[in-house]
């Protein structure tokens, strides 16, 4: 028998990085809230060269913080409804059920938005913070990386309207069993990526956090 050769090249590290684009021009086409850049560059090919000129646009905004509520005591979950204006056509609803969530200002860590955030939307103070993952929910065409969280709290209480008034925020804040939101979640209620990635960390992870009762 020959011998095998892997196909796959070695992943980690990467093959490319920083240095294999060119970066051409960045131009702004759109300053409001968020803000839109048609970028033009060039990058290095898988089978040697350079590619010609590539034309993209770009949704370009701050990093995010996601941040799952988990009281372990009631094994509930705290989450947030709000109407979002990327899913006003949704044929369901345009308001979502989220983790608490927010963006990072200039001379904020992750850590301190979670915390923050989950002060301004649901009025809860997290004890331990637990950090999962980071990640580009869309990457072909935003920049923007998240870093989510679970914090475990104590969700005695929590409930009502929040949000900050200059924001035009409008929070309701749902305490949930962990077996009804992953009904929801089943039946495509949950249907973000945060939500979704959180969930998946904490089916794996809950009996566990349960046991350090």
């Amino acid at each position: 028998m020959g011998e095998h050769h892997d196909p796959t090249p070695e992943l980690d590290p990467p093959r490319f990085g920083p240095a294999d684009v060119e970066r051409l021009e960045d131009e702004c086409l759109h300053q409001g809230f968020f803000r839109l850049e048609r970028r033009r560059l060039r990058h290095r090919r898988f089978e040697g060269g350079w590619s010609d000129e590539v034309v993209r646009e770009v949704h370009v905004r701050f990093d995010a913080v996601g941040v799952l509520l988990y009281d372990v005591e009631r094994d509930a979950v705290v989450l947030v409804e709000q109407i979002r204006a990327g899913a006003l056509d949704d044929a369901v609803s345009p308001w979502k059920l989220e983790p608490v969530a927010g963006l990072i200002k200039p001379g904020e860590s992750p850590a301190e938005v979670a915390r923050r955030e989950a002060i301004e939307e649901a009025n809860c103070p997290i004890g331990e913070l637990i950090e999962l993952h980071s990640y580009y929910p869309s990457p072909g065409a935003c920049n923007e990386r998240v870093t989510l969280f679970c914090g475990l709290v104590d969700s005695a209480g929590l409930g009502g309207v929040h949000g900050l008034d200059e924001e035009h925020e409008d929070i309701q804040v749902h305490v949930i069993p962990y077996l009804k939101a992953w009904e929801l979640l089943d039946a495509g209620r949950l249907d973000n990526a945060m939500c979704l990635i959180a969930f998946h960390w904490l089916a794996r992870e809950r009996a566990s956090l349960r046991a350090r009762r």
